[in-house]
């Protein structure tokens, strides 16, 4: 059993987590690199992006906060569209900087866990690049460069963030680029060459350092087919598993999946069991994901995955959906679309123990890479949230979660709270997640408070400190 420091194992790392796009600045302005959200800033369809809050010049002050923090881990991305805003170039200043920021995390003893692809990537391979057949391959050469120029200074890597969470958004629901509505197949055709990306990307990667620790994170959702299902695959052969009996191994984790999660006896007509057929139908397990299963058994290693990462939210399906004129926080009042917004989101720290004993299954590490919850700001005004949730609670009451699953010999030992400080949240400011707040009013301000009014830093610095101390009352309500 490994050995506890104080509540944590030992070597645990306590973090934040970020995305380029979300904090550097910089993007899809006149004479910037592009992205694949360049089209919708451009035409009005979101919120300019902007400076976000300024990272790219102000990076060593944000870092210094990270580190004040008690930290000793940040999660960044290294942004493809920066690196190569043309097809064929490279910016070596963009290199530079990149290679400066990891410097940086080096002197504050921050240990990097660098994304390479957290849903973006350059405008020239189009909107809908990840529907491609050479999407895979495409983004290995793009794995195989970041390690080229930056491989010496980072070990610890994301390949794929949230390969569910995009394929859903962009295929299904429409909210990220290219706003395709309803489109199953084209989620079923993105996700899979997401997960084929990874493994591609995991083999170059152990390539050139068989010692790197590498993986992808999911988005938790109750519904097997678009969570565990795409990791199950990543770990097949490391369990044993020949292509001949694949299916049914599958079938055995997805009946597995919805034991563990209390979901095995859902009342049948619900939203939840309905999601379930509609995935089935979409995923059947006898020819799942193809190109996905197809480099997985081409693969030079049995087990794709070094760690099992999850990101925490809100993993119960159905409930991201909801009836058109729900109520919802700030004004206006009521909601008219057919989901939630990210201020409705309902906390659930029971879940997070359910999901980190579930990730467990996989034999590997447990690692946190996001967990976070936000509240609206709009038009210079901060509403609260309406279930009265304030961010220093959800702190305390998921790292108690997560700290039960530790007692339960569950090997949680990374976790890595979404996010430092207010950012562009996927075409609007308008959801606040940050532990220090934005005002966005004054210049990109960086206040002491959250966009609460609560000194959210200063419970998770104080959190860290005493879960490492052993101090089990600093988790007490």
């Amino acid at each position: 059993m490994t050995k506890r420091a104080g509540l944590v194992p030992q070597g645990f790392l306590f973090g934040v987590a970020t995305a380029g796009y979300q904090i550097e600045g910089g993007y899809n302005g006149r004479g910037e690199p592009r992205n694949n959200w360049y089209g919708w800033e451009a035409s009005g369809r979101v919120e300019p992006s902007g400076t976000a809050i300024g990272f790219w010049d102000r990076y060593e002050e944000h870092l210094d906060l990270v580190a004040g923090l008690g930290c000793d881990s940040f999660r960044m991305s290294v942004e493809w569209a920066r690196i190569v805003p043309e097809q064929g170039h490279v910016d070596e200043r963009a290199v530079a900087r990149y290679r400066a920021i990891l410097r940086a995390c080096a002197d504050r003893q921050l240990t990097p866990l660098v994304t390479l692809h957290h849903y973006t990537h350059p405008w020239w391979l189009g909107e809908s690049f990840w529907l491609r057949p050479d999407a895979p391959e495409r983004f290995c050469e793009w794995a195989r460069l970041a390690l080229d120029h930056l491989g010496d200074l980072c070990t610890h890597w994301v390949t794929t963030n949230e390969c569910n969470a995009l394929a859903i958004q962009s295929f299904l629901l429409g909210t990220f680029p290219p706003g395709k509505l309803g489109a199953l197949a084209d989620v079923v055709t993105a996700l899979d060459h997401l997960v084929a990306g990874h493994v591609l990307a995991y083999d170059a990667i152990k390539s050139r350092n068989s010692g790197a620790t590498v993986a992808t994170n999911n988005f938790s959702l109750s519904v097997y087919e678009f969570d565990r299902l795409p990791l199950d695959l990543l770990l097949a052969r490391g369990s044993g598993i020949g292509r001949r009996d694949l299916a049914e191994w599958l079938a055995e984790r997805r009946s597995a999946h919805y034991l563990a999660l209390g979901l095995s006896g859902t009342v049948r007509g619900g939203v939840e069991w309905a999601l379930r057929r509609v995935a089935a139908g979409a995923l059947p397990l006898d020819r799942a994901l193809p190109r996905t299963t197809a480099a997985v058994y081409a693969s030079k290693h049995d087990r794709l995955l070094d760690v099992a990462q999850l990101d925490y939210y809100v993993p119960r399906t159905s409930e991201h959906f909801a009836v058109p004129g729900h109520r919802t926080s700030g004004n206006p009042r009521r909601a008219w679309g057919p989901t939630r917004d990210l201020w409705d989101d309902r906390p659930d720290p029971a879940g997070f123990s359910e999901y980190l004993r579930l990730a467990a299954t996989s034999g590997l590490d447990v690692w946190v890479v996001e967990n976070g919850m936000c509240n609206r700001v709009r038009r210079g005004r901060s509403y609260p949230r309406l279930d009265g949730w304030t961010r220093d609670r959800y702190l305390r009451e998921n790292l108690a979660a997560l700290v039960g699953a530790i007692d339960a010999a569950v090997p949680v030992t990374g976790y890595w709270h979404w996010t430092l400080a207010d950012n562009y949240e996927w075409g609007t400011y308008e959801p606040r997640f940050g532990l220090y707040g934005v005002d966005r009013d004054r210049g990109i301000v960086l206040t002491r408070t959250d966009a609460m009014g609560i000194d959210s830093a200063q419970s998770y610095r104080q959190l860290i400190a005493d879960l490492r101390a052993g101090d089990r009352s600093v988790l007490a309500p």
